[in-house]
């Protein structure tokens, strides 16, 4: 890990694209402003995480168990009220 001091108004550059900009800092957090193209995708880590656990865990789900959830949604589980 390359570890690099800023202070804010200074910024740093991953590659040709991509310039991370130190715009504020407290004693309790840091914030940053990420420049990149649009095809890059910038996402916290704690999200990131949560959206890798979840693609892993939709992919353990069989088409057939989703079909039988599909159908059983599909038929109606009260019978209709018949007039009097």
């Amino acid at each position: 890990m390359l570890v690099i001091r800023r202070r804010p108004g200074e910024s740093l550059v991953i590659g040709d694209e991509i310039e991370v900009e130190v715009l504020d800092s407290s004693p309790s957090q840091v914030k940053l402003g990420i420049r990149a193209p649009k095809s890059v995708s910038v996402l916290r880590k704690e999200i990131y995480v949560v959206r890798k656990q979840n693609r892993a865990a939709s992919e353990e789900v069989s088409s057939e168990s989703v079909e039988k959830l599909l159908a059983s949604l599909k038929k109606p589980s009260v019978k209709p009220i018949s007039p009097l």
